[in-house]
């Protein structure tokens, strides 16, 4: 499958909220389902893309097929990177195009960035025990578990973390 990975537009903030929404509740990767408060942040494209990168894989024809939000050192988007580190978070595929390389290529996207930045050596992320087709990506990318950063942002959900180290530019 032909994909590019862009900016988000203003017109696709709804469907990738939409597609962002389905993915973590069709994996069931929100404890209170359809009620979860954390669906909020997940639909809300438009607050990420006005204070962080947010990137679209899309196809030839334009459809959006998936979504990530990229945080540049010192973003408010960043949960766990140290000062010296990118991180991405919310990166959703739509059901139906899983597995044709968006994902991948959304992830690669966010470590050119980190790479092009000055002064970063890593990029981080935190992930959920269950999404096992991300830790996939991860790991064929090079990125390592780093379970002393491991962290509960609620209680009852555990987070795992990974990085991945990059040469400093100067």
């Amino acid at each position: 499958m032909d994909i590019t990975i862009r900016p988000v537009e203003p017109a696709e903030h709804a469907v990738l909220g939409q597609i962002t929404a389905e993915a973590y509740l069709g994996d069931g990767l929100l404890d209170f389902g359809a009620d979860d408060p954390y669906l909020v942040q997940l639909r809300d494209v438009a607050r990420r893309a006005a204070e962080a990168e947010v990137l679209v894989a899309a196809d030839a024809r334009g459809r959006v097929l998936g979504g990530v939000t990229y945080a540049p050192p010192g973003n408010r988007w960043a949960d766990i990177a140290a000062a010296d580190e990118a991180e991405f978070r919310m990166l959703a595929v739509s059901r139906e195009t899983r597995g044709a390389g968006a994902g991948e290529a959304l992830v690669r996207a966010c470590i050119d960035r980190a790479r092009a930045t000055a002064g970063v050596t890593g990029i981080a992320l935190s992930t959920q025990p269950a999404m096992h087709g991300a830790h996939r990506i991860y790991g064929r990318l090079g990125f390592v578990r780093t379970p002393e950063r491991d962290w509960y942002p609620i209680d009852g959900l555990s987070l795992l973390t990974y990085r991945l180290d990059l040469p400093p530019k100067s």
